[in-house]
C-alpha cells in the first residue's frame, strides 16, 4: 500500500500475518480501527499491552493463563481423575465452550510428525506422563484431530500409557448431528461405521 503512511502500512502488515486475514482483510480492519479508534482501537491496544505482559502457559497442563497455574488446574473440583489430551489451546477452549467435560486437560503443543522432525520430547508427552503418575488419572481421553499425524499421536500416547493401569479413550468419530451422508468424505464415513453401536 503506497500511499499509506508507514507505521499504518506496518500495521496491516502484522494484521495480515494474523490467521484467516489477508492483505486485503487486514486493510479493511485496520481502517476500520482508525474510523473507530476512540471506541475500539485504544482499547485494543490497552488490553493487547496488558496481555503481552500478563498471559503464560501453565506450567502443568499448558492452557493460557495469568499466573502459573491456570483456573482449571487450581479447581479442585476438576480433579476427577480424568485428563482430555489436545493438540493446542484452541482445542482445549473448544472443549469448554461445550461445557460437557469437567475433568482437567493437557495441551501437548502440536503432534508428531516425522516430516517436520517432531518428536515426543517436542511436545508435553513426558510432562503428561508424569500427570499420569502423580495425579492419580484413571483415564486419559485422547481429543486429537482426526488427521495422520493427530492419529499417530494418539496410537503412540496409546501405546506408551500401555500397562500403567489408566483406562485411554477417544472421541467418537463419524456422522455429525444433522449431518447428510451425501456431503461427507469417505473417512468420515468410514470412521462412522467402524463406531456404530446397537440402537
Amino acid at each position: 500500500m503506497r500511499d499509506a503512511p508507514k507505521d499504518i502500512e506496518a500495521l496491516i502488515e502484522i494484521m495480515a500475518r494474523l490467521p484467516g486475514l489477508g492483505p486485503r482483510s487486514a486493510r479493511r480492519a485496520v481502517l476500520h480501527l482508525i474510523k473507530k479508534r476512540g471506541q475500539l482501537m485504544r482499547p485494543l491496544a490497552e488490553t493487547m499491552a496488558h496481555v503481552a505482559e500478563t498471559a503464560r502457559e501453565c506450567l502443568n497442563c499448558g492452557n493460557i493463563g495469568t499466573g502459573d497455574l491456570c483456573p482449571i488446574c487450581t479447581d479442585d473440583r476438576r480433579a476427577n481423575g480424568q485428563i482430555c489430551v489436545v493438540e493446542d489451546v484452541s482445542d482445549l477452549w473448544a472443549m469448554e465452550r461445550g461445557g460437557a467435560f469437567g475433568g482437567r486437560y493437557h495441551v501437548l503443543g502440536g503432534t508428531l510428525s516425522a516430516l517436520d522432525d517432531v518428536g515426543p520430547e517436542d511436545l508435553r508427552i513426558p510432562r503428561l506422563l508424569d500427570r499420569v503418575t502423580g495425579e492419580g488419572v484413571s483415564e486419559v481421553i485422547l481429543a486429537l484431530n482426526a488427521t495422520v499425524d493427530g492419529q499417530t499421536t494418539a496410537h503412540y500416547i496409546a501405546d506408551t500409557l500401555a500397562g500403567r493401569g489408566v483406562a485411554v479413550t477417544s472421541l467418537a468419530q463419524g456422522v455429525p448431528i444433522g449431518g447428510e451422508l451425501d456431503y461427507l468424505d469417505d473417512g468420515t464415513i468410514s470412521a462412522a461405521l467402524k463406531a456404530r453401536k446397537a440402537l
